[in-house]
């Protein structure tokens, strides 16, 4: 089931929920006219929102009529999946309410739906019929200007309808839902000398007040599809990609939340999002999550589990940003010995790569650009073959024409390269600073030229 299929307004309005404590066991009837003699799944939406996870089955009858029953149901935005996956009812389960019904038509699920024995789905269907008669009205006045008056009105309307129905029933399960997809509303900015917004205060309001609509102690929010992508947007948009700030920003956001489903969520996405991260040299977060809530025993893991973090830990960890880069012993072609302490340069390019391998072949065109325009300014570019046959070695050297290079081959094979440099797949790179230092790891060839550029500015280095 596509992403775009799955998410209904409904679902884009009221998007989050969770589990409490629950009373043994549910029920849940659901009867729809139109259907008959066919099987129907019940699921909860995944954190990213693409597809649903299933939880029950249930045969309808010749009327429609299924019954959904077991001995216990996380709490969450719930779809009742017709057979063949285009159609489907969506049900607030709250926990607290375990049991109900609900009764519809296959041609219009929405405005048909009657719900008995459930003041979360009367009010939930009440939102969304109201909602979906405003956006017909939308609709309808936005086809010549979407900016119109009348449209304004219209959706000023739907915003005050919204904030209102959650002070009706601030006890509803769907209020907070409703009240986790509201918008901080920003006071006036503080103005500048100039004139003009502080907009560095607009931000830092944003960002400390993002949270502000969500309960980060309800786990009934993991069962839905926004979160993910709340998530997403707050660490992407807001948080300073650097892993001082990252970090600290993970764990004031982690201490927020005491219940241990959410909490364990939150701690998951840090370390899953950095351990290959998109953002170069960022690996460090992923480490601090290891150490601080993994291998600490508050994350439950498998031994398998412990040690696999345990050994991806021992390989990061002194190859991060700012560590000075391991001892690297080599031969070059003439199998004179050299190592890389001793190469003098203000920068050093650290070029881990297979003789074999096609990408390697590819990038090399672009590294050897790289050298050229950059060595007169101290640049130094080291190119390490990770395999033992120093056959393939020197016809890459040739074929690629590297030679200007300082070519390197571990003769003695005894070097560890997927251990001891991380190198998982070719080619793998590393820029080092003066004192031998990592600036910059898992670096595209093809941004060499970029990042330098960026890191002299930044540092005003020449």
């Amino acid at each position: 089931m596509k992403l775009c299929k799955i998410l209904s307004f409904g679902i884009l309005a009221l998007a989050f929920a969770g589990a409490y404590a629950q009373p043994a066991g549910y029920e849940i009837e659901v009867t729809m006219k139109g259907l008959r003699d066919t099987t129907c799944i019940l699921g909860h939406y995944n954190l990213k929102g693409n597809s649903f996870v299933s939880k029950d089955t249930a045969r309808a009858d010749a009327s429609g009529r299924m019954v959904f029953k077991g001995d216990s149901l996380p709490g969450g935005i719930y779809l009742v999946v017709l057979p063949g996956n285009s159609k489907w009812a969506e049900l607030v389960y709250s926990g607290k309410e375990t049991h109900f019904s609900l009764s519809t038509d296959t041609t219009d699920i929405i405005s048909a739906m009657k719900v008995s024995g459930s003041e979360e789905n009367q009010f939930y269907y009440q939102f969304l019929q109201t909602m979906e008669t405003k956006m017909q009205e939308l609709k309808k006045v936005s086809k010549t200007d979407p900016n119109s008056p009348e449209a304004v009105k219209i959706r000023h309307e739907i915003e005050e309808y919204r904030k209102n129905l959650i002070l009706k029933r601030p006890d509803l399960l769907t209020s907070k839902f409703l009240r986790a997809v509201q918008a901080i509303e920003l006071p006036p900015a503080p103005k500048l000398p100039n004139g003009r917004d502080d907009s560095t205060w607009v931000f830092n309001y944003y960002k400390s007040h993002y949270w502000d609509n969500v309960d980060l102690n309800d786990d009934r929010m993991l069962r839905t599809p926004i979160l993910q992508a709340k998530m997403d947007q707050y660490v992407q948009n807001l948080v300073v990609q650097q892993v001082d700030s990252l970090i600290k920003d993970a764990d004031a956001l982690i201490a927020r939340s005491h219940n241990k489903d959410f909490r364990q969520f939150l701690i998951r996405y840090f370390a899953a999002e950095y351990e290959n991260p998109k953002t170069v040299g960022t690996e460090g977060v992923f480490v601090h999550m290891a150490e601080k809530y993994y291998l600490s025993g508050e994350m439950s893991l498998s031994e398998d589990g412990r040690k696999r973090i345990s050994d991806r830990v021992k390989v990061l960890k002194p190859l991060l940003v700012n560590k000075v880069f391991p001892p690297l012993a080599l031969w070059d072609p003439q199998k004179k010995p050299f190592d890389l302490k001793d190469i003098q340069a203000d920068y050093t390019v650290v070029f881990f790569y297979s003789p074999t391998c096609g990408h390697c072949k590819d990038s090399a065109p672009a590294l050897m650009s790289f050298y050229e325009k950059n060595k007169a300014q101290g640049v130094k570019v080291i190119a390490v073959a990770t395999e033992n046959s120093d056959e393939e070695w020197k016809k890459f050297i040739e074929d690629q024409k590297t030679a200007a290079l300082l070519n390197g081959y571990d003769y003695s094979g005894q070097i560890d390269f997927r251990n001891q440099f991380d190198v998982l797949s070719t080619p793998t790179v590393y820029i080092l600073d003066k004192q031998k230092r990592i600036i910059a790891r898992k670096m595209p060839v093809e941004q060499l030229d970029d990042f330098l550029n960026f890191y002299r500015r930044k540092t005003g280095a020449k």
